[in-house]
């Protein structure tokens, strides 16, 4: 089965051909550097770093790209407001930024080109757009003339009257058409600026990513990405700005995830309403994020709450739990029954199956979560059932299954920590503040399962009730009884 995109473009999902036969090329809008990063761009980064993991298990080359825009009014006005230049501004969060994506264990993309490295080609590619007249000089600036291309609104599915009709158009008459937009701005006192034909200046925020993509993957590539945000004016003056010079299709699919809301409010600076992603990991694990990043597909919103972080948190402790579980099983007894049946060992041999189907429908890491978890509920029912030596073939199909499902699990970036040393470090955790030692509850779960069995419910309750008053929670099945402390 071939992977299926949705392409913002076409508004339908379609099959994955790269242009050359085996190696996809993807370029991502990266950040602003001018303020420390929230979880929305958590999203952003996580979405294009398992895009790049599930392609490379699925056997692509990947190059990815993707940029650091280092010049731009935000980046001005903040790096004045604390009296320093530019530059050593962009800097300072572009390393800030590296260090939330190596906490969240984000591959590193294979090129970052940064916008003020590549100035001359930005200038390269206006005077093509100049020449022709796609876009013109006007009083040391220059502007995109967007009434030259035809296809101008396609990507937002708007149409050039009724953006016009329905923006907030500053009055400028330096424009031919209020919705042609800057590809140079000339030089303003205190701002730093490069040479141009048009005089001294600097780029317009579009015009970097079409330099840059068409510089380092061609004038046609796989795979744009980005956030929903970027949608228009950014992408639509991407498409409108290459394939005017080029006069070919820009990018095959254009990939954009949904925002993350709070209260289902859309989470910005702006709004004032956001989380850093340093906020969130001094109180959860980068690996916690992730789950939770990805119990949503990509394309839709993803509201957070502590509650669902929470949730995220105790997946996957399960998962950890099973597969330390499953480490520390004794060795096989070649001549055992085995306690698993066919139903059972068919559904896990096809796990692989289930996943990919998943993650071919568009990247539904919700649904391939939910085939791990299903995973999990099943594994540990056979451990439950298996005896104090278990048959050879037993071991063997719970070893192979965890073995698949560490490698499904590392293309989302989970459970690439120690089991045992997680699952110790978490039950450590859920005890604290629980005043019995487990070989106390394990005592008593006894003394309550020999009042059961002389059918003393007094007393079988009396042990319960204790029990849940230490915050211990017992759960009772045909397989015997298990206990977890209360949160």
């Amino acid at each position: 089965m071939a992977i299926k995109i949705y392409n913002t473009l076409t508004r339908k999902k379609e099959p994955l051909r790269p242009i050359e036969e085996g190696h996809v090329k993807l370029y991502v809008c990266g950040i602003t550097s001018y303020d420390y990063c929230h979880i929305g761009h958590a999203r952003s980064a996580l979405v294009f770093d398992m895009v790049v993991r599930y392609l490379r298990h699925c056997g692509y080359k990947v190059t990815f790209v993707r940029n650091f825009t280092d010049i731009d009014d935000k980046i001005i006005n903040r790096a004045n407001e604390q009296g320093i230049d530019s530059a050593t501004l962009a800097l300072r969060f572009i390393n800030e930024f590296y260090t939330d994506m190596d906490a969240l264990g984000a591959l590193r993309p294979d090129l970052e080109p940064k916008a003020t490295e590549h100035i001359p080609e930005m200038i390269g590619l206006i005077e093509e757009l100049i020449a022709k007249g796609m876009a013109y000089p006007s009083e040391g600036d220059v502007y995109f003339r967007v009434e030259r291309f035809d296809g101008y609104g396609r990507l937002s599915g708007r149409g050039l009257a009724d953006m016009q009709a329905g923006a907030r158009v500053e009055v400028n008459d330096k424009k031919e058409h209020p919705m042609d937009f800057v590809l140079w701005k000339g030089a303003k006192p205190g701002e730093p600026k490069w040479p141009s034909p048009w005089g001294d200046g600097r780029p317009g925020w579009h015009i970097e990513c079409s330099a840059m993509s068409r510089k380092y993957l061609g004038e046609t590539f796989d795979i744009h990405g980005g956030g929903k945000d970027l949608v228009f004016p950014h992408h639509e003056n991407e498409i409108a700005q290459s394939c005017g010079a080029s006069g070919k299709p820009f990018a095959n699919l254009w990939m954009h995830h949904g925002f993350v809301t709070i209260k289902d409010e859309k989470m910005s600076k702006s709004l004032g309403n956001f989380l850093t992603i340093r906020d969130v990991l001094k109180q959860y694990e980068p690996e916690v994020l992730r789950l939770f990043i990805f119990s949503t597909q990509y394309r839709n919103p993803l509201d957070f709450t502590e509650t669902a972080l929470q949730d995220a948190r105790s997946g996957l402790e399960r998962m950890y739990e099973c597969l330390a579980q499953i480490d520390g099983l004794p060795a096989g007894d070649p001549t055992g029954a085995s306690v698993v049946g066919d139903k059972d060992r068919t559904h896990l041999h096809a796990l692989a199956d289930r996943f990919q189907a998943a993650m071919d429908n568009d990247f539904n890491t919700a649904q391939a979560l939910a085939h791990l978890f299903d995973a999990v509920k099943l594994l540990n029912k056979i451990l439950r059932t298996l005896p104090a030596q278990p048959a050879t073939e037993d071991l063997q199909l719970l070893h192979d299954t965890a073995t698949v499902f560490r490698d499904l699990a590392g293309v989302l970036g989970l459970v690439q920590r120690n089991p045992a040393e997680v699952a110790a470090g978490a039950k450590a955790k859920a005890m604290d503040g629980v005043d019995l030692g487990e070989d106390d509850i394990n005592g008593l779960i006894v003394k309550r399962n020999q009042a059961r069995a002389a059918k003393d419910w007094a007393a079988s309750d009396e042990v319960r009730d204790y029990l849940l008053a230490h915050r211990i929670v017992l759960k009772d099945s045909p397989e015997g009884t298990t206990w977890e402390v209360k949160k």
